[in-house]
């Protein structure tokens, strides 16, 4: 299929084999012809690490200095005050068997499932629907958790998941292509700061291999990054 003419007008502007400072790849990308909506600003980080080895997965949250940009759909399981605690803090719906029931006749129209350990019992049946899609809570991203309202309150602000997928890639969103460069390269160090520090003692050789930022309908550009 031949390249749009914006793919075009925006290959005659930047450098593919470039490797840029974070100070200026944004600036780089804001430089391109844009779409007509307000596209997401994403990162890509290759690592030096094999997740089918359980030692070396590489999974977390992380709450962004200038959050998305977009309204984050939360939801979460919890009973009683921490309910209420829960909806008060944002979350678009909470409960627990009934919910954990409209989830599995297929409603899947959020971005986030919060749950209170205690909901474990009722979340734990719902990870053929969840996982695949990698929203099943876990307490090694935040989202199990006693202070499943706190947990609500970040994810809605604009705290991140992320896992290392099977070709040891991490794909994060860092904001929209309307946030200042200053506010993207703030979101992205944030991001690859706390990846460093998740680094699996059993990795070997470099860890963060290659770093790439792109828009959702724009060029992926390079970024250099000191392991």
């Amino acid at each position: 299929m031949p390249a749009s003419r914006r793919a075009r007008e925006n290959a005659e502007k930047i450098d593919r084999t470039k490797v840029y400072e974070m100070n200026e790849v944004f600036e780089a990308l804001k430089g391109c012809r844009k779409a007509k909506f307000d596209e997401t600003v994403e990162v890509v980080v290759r690592l030096g690490v094999d997740p089918k080895k359980s030692d070396q997965m590489v999974r977390g949250a992380v709450s962004l200095p200038h959050g998305l940009g977009k309204k984050v759909r939360v939801i979460a399981f919890a009973e009683g005050d921490v309910a209420t605690a829960c909806k008060e803090a944002g979350a678009m719906e909470v409960g627990s068997d009934e919910l954990a029931a409209k989830i599995e006749k297929g409603w899947t129209d959020f971005d986030v499932v919060i749950a209170h350990p205690s909901m474990m019992r009722v979340v734990g049946k719902l990870g053929r629907v969840l996982g695949p899609q990698g929203k099943m809570p876990s307490p090694k991203s935040g989202t199990v958790t006693p202070n499943a309202a706190q947990a609500v309150s970040d994810f809605c602000a604009g705290k991140v998941e992320f896992r290392v997928d099977s070709g040891s890639n991490l794909h994060v969103p860092v904001g929209k292509a309307s946030f200042s460069s200053e506010q993207l390269a703030d979101n992205t160090r944030a991001f690859l700061d706390y990846v460093m520090s998740l680094r699996p003692a059993t990795a070997k050789g470099a860890y963060i291999r290659n770093v790439s930022v792109s828009t959702t309908m724009g060029p992926g550009l390079k970024v250099e990054y000191a392991d």
